[in-house]
């Protein structure tokens, strides 16, 4: 090493030490960032059968959906029902809908769904559920989209169960003093 005998030998000495640092941490980034590039997780792919459908199971409460979606005209049959008279209140058709809204697909899928279990509620948010799975699978680049609004996350909230000793989940039985 050498000596250093004033301010600005020493202020050079340590700008010197500093780019040469700094050219060995960005030649060190350069690797890594090539290697994680290599190594990176592939994006999400498309999944589509033969007939050119995707399709997604949804699930909240106790409902299940099992649904398909294909390029259409919008169509919506739910238990070989259309969705308006299945879902006859004007909120259900709101939830069913959210997710073709949220990724401006409206009016060009066809979706054809059976739907199992729960109330009409918990069906509702079953197809909604698998509707969104269903678009991710068909086109993977609408994912953020529907990851940002929601529509991807199981809602996991199911009925509590009854307990022994009392008459329901939570509510004791009436007391009585005598």
């Amino acid at each position: 090493m050498a000596e250093i005998n004033s301010l600005e030998e020493l202020g050079a000495a340590v700008k010197s030490a500093g780019t040469e640092a700094a050219v060995a941490e960005n030649a060190a980034a350069a690797e890594t960032t090539e290697t994680t590039e290599e190594n990176a997780a592939p994006l999400h792919e498309r999944k589509v059968d033969d007939l050119g459908r995707s399709y997604a199971t949804g699930k909240r409460k106790d409902a299940i959906a099992r649904v398909w979606i294909k390029p259409g005209t919008g169509k919506i049959i739910i238990n070989k029902r259309e969705f308006e008279s299945y879902f006859a209140r004007p909120v259900l058709q709101m939830v069913l809908l959210q997710p073709m809204v949220a990724a401006d697909r409206m009016g060009q899928f066809d979706v054809i769904a059976t739907v199992k279990g729960g109330g009409l509620s918990g069906q509702a948010g079953a197809v909604r559920h698998g509707i969104s799975k269903a678009l991710t699978y068909f086109e993977p680049e609408l994912r953020p989209t529907l990851k940002k609004g929601g529509f991807l996350t199981r809602d996991s909230r199911v009925v509590e169960r009854k307990k022994y000793g009392r008459a329901k989940a939570r509510r004791s039985f009436q007391f009585s003093k005598r």
